[in-house]
Order: C-alpha cells, then sequence, then structure tokens
C-alpha cells in the first residue's frame, strides 16, 4: 500500500481515538474531582469536567510510538522516527501529568512551573528541538549560541509559548488547530531543512486536537483543562523552534506570527497589569475573549471572532513566505497597525488608555 494512504490512515485512526477516548476521559474527570467550578474569572455558570486533554495525549502517543513507526522505514539524518519522536512524548507527558495534577488539585503557580521546565530540559536534553542559533532578520548574521545559552533560550521559549497558550481558556483548541496546520504547511514547504518528521508530527497532533474538539466546542462538555492546554502549548514551543533556529529571517518570523493570537493576548496581559500596579501573573477578565464577551458578543461569537484573528495571522504568516523583502516588512507593519487598532478598540490596554486613539485626535 502506498506510504501517503497509510500516513492518511494514521491520522484518522488518531482522529478516531481522540473521538472514542473523550467520553471515557470526561467520566474519569468526574470521577476523580477535575472538574472546573464557576468563578469570577471563569465563563463556565456550572461545575464543567476538565482534563479532556488526557484524550488528545493518549491519541497522541499512540500514533506516533505504535502506528506511526509501523509505516516509517527510513531515517532523517541517521536518526528514526521513534528516537526522533519520544523524548518529546516523554516531555509533553511530564507537562500533561502536571496539568492533571493542577486540575485535580490546583496547584500553585510554582510547581507548574517545575513540570514544564522538566520537560523542556527533557527535549532540549535528547532532542535536536533547540533555541542554538538566531538568524537576525532582513540581512543580518546568523548567530549561533553555546551549550548553557542554548538551554536557557530553549527552556524560556517553551515555557514562554506554553503559557501563553494555556492563558487562552477555552479558545485553545481551535486556536491550536488553526496554528499547528499552518506550522505544518510552512514547515513542509517553506523551511530552508525540510524535516518530513516534523511536518508529519504537526498533523498528528491536529489530528488528536480535532477528534477532541466536538466536545470542546460551545456547548462543551469537557474543557481542556491545564492537561490538555499545557500538553498543546508544551507542543507548539516545542514543534515552532526548528523556524527559529532557520537560516531566513521569515522561517524566523512564522512561528512568531502564527501564534501571534496568545502572544499578543499574553504580553498586552503582563503589560497592562504592570501599568496598574498588579502582579504581571494576577489573573483578570481583560484578555480577549472576555472584552468581546463585554461587548455584548454571544460566547460562540466571541470564539469565531478570534478565530478569524488567528486565520488572519496564519495567513500573513504564509504571504510572509512569498513576499518580497520590502512586501513583508509592509506586512508586518500592517499588522502591527491592525492590532493595536483592535486593541485599543476593545480597550485590552485597559480602560482609556488608547495611546494611537489620541494620537490622531
Amino acid at each position: 500500500m502506498p506510504w501517503t494512504i497509510n500516513y492518511i490512515f494514521v491520522l484518522i485512526g488518531t482522529f478516531l481515538i481522540a473521538i472514542v477516548a473523550t467520553p471515557l476521559v470526561r467520566s474519569l474527570a468526574l470521577r476523580v474531582g477535575a472538574v472546573d467550578n464557576p468563578n469570577a474569572r471563569r465563563i463556565n455558570k456550572k461545575p464543567m469536567p476538565s482534563a479532556g486533554g488526557l484524550a488528545i495525549l493518549l491519541a497522541f502517543v499512540l500514533a506516533t510510538l505504535v502506528f506511526m513507526p509501523m509505516i516509517i522505514h527510513k531515517d532523517i539524518w541517521h536518526v528514526s522516527y521513534v528516537r526522533y519522536i519520544l523524548p518529546v512524548v516523554v516531555g509533553g507527558s511530564v507537562v500533561a501529568l502536571t496539568g492533571f495534577i493542577d486540575d485535580i488539585l490546583e496547584l500553585k503557580p510554582l510547581p507548574k512551573m517545575l513540570g514544564i521546565v522538566i520537560g523542556a530540559v527533557i527535549v532540549w536534553a535528547f532532542t535536536d528541538f533547540r533555541f542554538d542559533s538566531f538568524k537576525i532578520p532582513f540581512g543580518g548574521p546568523m548567530i549561533h549560541f553555546g551549550p548553557v545559552l542554548t538551554l536557557i533560550l530553549t527552556v524560556l521559549w517553551i515555557v514562554a509559548i506554553t503559557n501563553a497558550i494555556n492563558l487562552m481558556d477555552g479558545l485553545v483548541g481551535g486556536v491550536s488547530i488553526i496554528s499547528l496546520m499552518t506550522m505544518g504547511v510552512i514547515s513542509y514547504f517553506f523551511l530552508y531543512d525540510t524535516d518530513i518528521f516534523l511536518t508529519m508530527t504537526i498533523f498528528v497532533l491536529v489530528a488528536a486536537i480535532v477528534g477532541f474538539f466536538p466536545y470542546n466546542y460551545h456547548p462543551a462538555i469537557i474543557y481542556l483543562g491545564d492537561t490538555g492546554a499545557l500538553f498543546i502549548g508544551f507542543m507548539i514551543g516545542v514543534l515552532s523552534l526548528q523556524g527559529l533556529k532557520n537560516a531566513t529571517a521569515v522561517a524566523i518570523l512564522s512561528p512568531v506570527i502564527i501564534l501571534g493570537v496568545p502572544i499578543v493576548d499574553t504580553v498586552v496581559a503582563i503589560v497592562r497589569r504592570k501599568l496598574s500596579g498588579r502582579p504581571a501573573m494576577e489573573a483578570d477578565k481583560m484578555h480577549l475573549h472576555h472584552r468581546l464577551l463585554a461587548m455584548g458578543f454571544t460566547h460562540r461569537g466571541a470564539v469565531l471572532v478570534v478565530y478569524a484573528i488567528a486565520i488572519l495571522f496564519s495567513l500573513i504568516a504564509l504571504l510572509l513566505n512569498v513576499s518580497s523583502r520590502l512586501g513583508g516588512i509592509l506586512l508586518l507593519l500592517s499588522l502591527i497597525l491592525g492590532m493595536e487598532i483592535l486593541i485599543e478598540g476593545l480597550e485590552i490596554w485597559g480602560v482609556g488608555r488608547t495611546p494611537l486613539f489620541n494620537l490622531l485626535k
């Protein structure tokens, strides 16, 4: 049977495992107390089973460690697929376990951070997913980092992306599907060194998330919880590292732009809280989807707006890969201006903080 058909069967199998496993995980979550109870910040009005990410983890682990090795019979750079993916699966499982414990016991920030850091160190130690070089955009030199700085930068990137994704609450699933699919397309068609293992792994993760998504779309019957949000964020952080270390400016900027929604939302939240004299990690209801709900959008409407913005970021990332240098600069400037107008229009900086609008008055 042709290899491509086998891979499609793997994707379908991954999807079906997630679909079948999610109701079982829902029952488990209710039994062990992994439940999101309503509070001032959460938008659910009744207790909701959490930890749905276990179904995604199960589907991904079976696909990458059982199904994929059955159809891949060649190495890349003298590395088998199992050797390539096993440390990533182990690191992701550590992070998912941390999230599962948090869904039950509500851990303090430090233990959660420790779990993410351990997962990141495993990836740094046993894989090539490392932030060990960086090409200065628009004609600058390639900078290579030493082992210690590589470790620090790798862990910082993975931790930052994991937490940015985690802060998106109920929007993680849809935004992650959009972001990962775009990363998959770029990794196959536009990266300087084509890594077919990377592309295949990305779409396996997409299939696992898509299998869970029908249960999570409004009105949801189960949430990803920190189990899923941390696992997906961790995987996106790891898989996006290949673009950051690539030899072209566009390849470096692409993962940052693809992840524009969680990155911008997180950075703006930190700045907003600092300007208000509050701790940077203090929860509030001023994130993008919260502001859309406050404007009168229904939950479904707010989710669709955020998905549309995520698609816009992804389209710009794709356009960057086929644009001239001038065209790329104009795209980035337009994106920055558009985001500032949106942020100020929704008062995400805070009530009355509209520097651009004030300048134009």
